[in-house]
């Protein structure tokens, strides 16, 4: 089977190494990928939103299963573009990703069918804003209410806070905004669930905790993702039960209420307390890092398993993962969340060698004149797979001093909620 996958970063070299391994398998593209990828994979130079050029060469190249890492193209629509194709596409439609595409849309959707989540009110202009915030009770959340690449959340202590938040959000921060989210602070421990769902049927698709501060001890700016592990410390299969009664099932119920159908993963972030689950927000695709830590545990044929997805044959399915576990931990560049130099090289990375269950998953990272540059503020994302958390952080501490890369840095206390002291 020819595979096509759409993305650039760790998520889709995660994605592109599992795809590999399955025997299904003949060829893949990435559209446009990465230097990981391009090890495994024949790159594209294609942007991700020219739709109209991916489908052109998709069809040229006979791509068969058409795999939409990132968000963008999904709530742009490229689901509903391939419709008049008979390439499989693996991701919900554009109806259906308004989940993640509009947080104000998923609100709405909680409210109607009665999901546990955190209190809100919609906040439509500056006025408005300016008087709410003047009364309401900290602390509090203020979201920006399209994607915002997992950057446009603010946790606000006080009045000061809160309109800053405003300020850069109506200011276009994160795209033109007409409208943002206020929500009331939930207390309690994240934990990251997935399912993989053909639009009638779903399975479980592993857990994880990921740690978006920047800091160690999850303090300062958010980020895209510093690092995760998996499985989640807060899984039991009665959390797991309430999590598909309470949310994932009326959610679905929900989308074909709309006249329309779930197929994809769906990545449900929760704040849990007291072993009871609150929705935080969906994600219409895997997280990353989240990803890139859950598919080294995956021992299904990835490549059969999303193209029996695709068919709506996903029933008879046995979704397994090993009893391991996994720890990833990103190594950004020196700056990142703000501002940081792009182009650097990476010098021995070819060098260092990984174990068996070791992974080294590229994000902001291209191909120039045979070297290997950093262009993104994620660069890599290393990853341990072992019986113990303790372990896995170990071996990718060393793997990264190892490296020893003068322009980056990363967090040291990756899951150290789960890492025996």
């Amino acid at each position: 089977m020819i595979v096509g996958i759409i993305g650039s970063g760790g998520r889709e070299h995660a994605i592109c190494t599992k795809i590999k391994e399955s025997l299904k398998t003949t060829k893949i593209f990435c559209i446009p990928g990465n230097a990981g990828t391009s090890a495994l994979a024949e790159n594209v130079d294609i942007k991700i939103n020219d739709f109209k050029s991916i489908k052109n060469f998709c069809l040229k190249s006979k791509i068969e299963l058409l795999i939409i890492g990132p968000e963008q193209p999904l709530v742009d629509g490229i689901v509903d573009y391939f419709s008049d194709t008979k390439i499989n596409i693996f991701g919900p439609n554009k109806k259906a990703s308004q989940l993640e595409g509009s947080k104000i849309f998923t609100k709405k959707i909680c409210a109607k069918y009665k999901i546990p989540t955190a209190n809100f009110k919609i906040i439509e202009n500056s006025q408005d804003a300016k008087k709410f915030l003047s009364n309401a009770k900290y602390p509090l959340v203020i979201k920006a209410d399209g994607l915002a690449a997992g950057k446009g959340v603010y946790i606000c202590k006080d009045y000061n806070e809160s309109l800053v938040a405003t300020q850069e959000i109506f200011a276009g921060k994160f795209g033109n905004a007409q409208s943002f989210l206020v929500e009331d602070y939930l207390e309690g421990e994240e934990m990251s669930y997935f399912i993989i769902c053909d639009g009638d049927n779903y399975k479980f698709f592993g857990t994880a905790q990921d740690h978006k501060r920047v800091g160690e001890g999850d303090k300062g700016k958010n980020t895209g993702g510093m690092g995760c592990y998996s499985p989640s410390r807060l899984f039991n299969s009665d959390l797991s039960e309430k999590i598909n009664k309470k949310i994932i099932n009326p959610t679905l119920t929900a989308i074909k209420d709309l006249g329309t159908s779930y197929k994809g993963f769906l990545y449900v972030g929760l704040m849990i307390k007291n072993n009871e689950p609150y929705l935080v927000e969906f994600n219409v695709r895997m997280g990353d890092p989240e990803c890139q830590t859950i598919l080294p545990l995956l021992e299904n044929d990835l490549t059969e398993l999303i193209f029996n997805c695709c068919l709506g044959k996903l029933k008879n399915e046995k979704v397994n993962f090993s009893e391991k576990k996994s720890i990833c931990i990103v190594l950004c560049s020196e700056g990142y969340p703000e501002d940081y130099k792009k182009n650097i090289v990476i010098e021995n990375l070819d060098k260092l060698i990984l174990k068996k269950n070791e992974y080294i998953f590229h994000a902001g990272t291209k191909i120039e004149n045979n070297q290997i540059l950093a262009f993104g503020g994620r660069v890599l994302n290393f990853i341990s797979v072992s019986n113990n958390f303790k372990n896995s952080r170990d071996d990718i501490i060393d793997l990264i001093n190892r490296l020893n890369w003068k322009h980056g840095f990363f967090r040291k206390d990756i899951g150290y909620k789960v890492v025996n002291k």
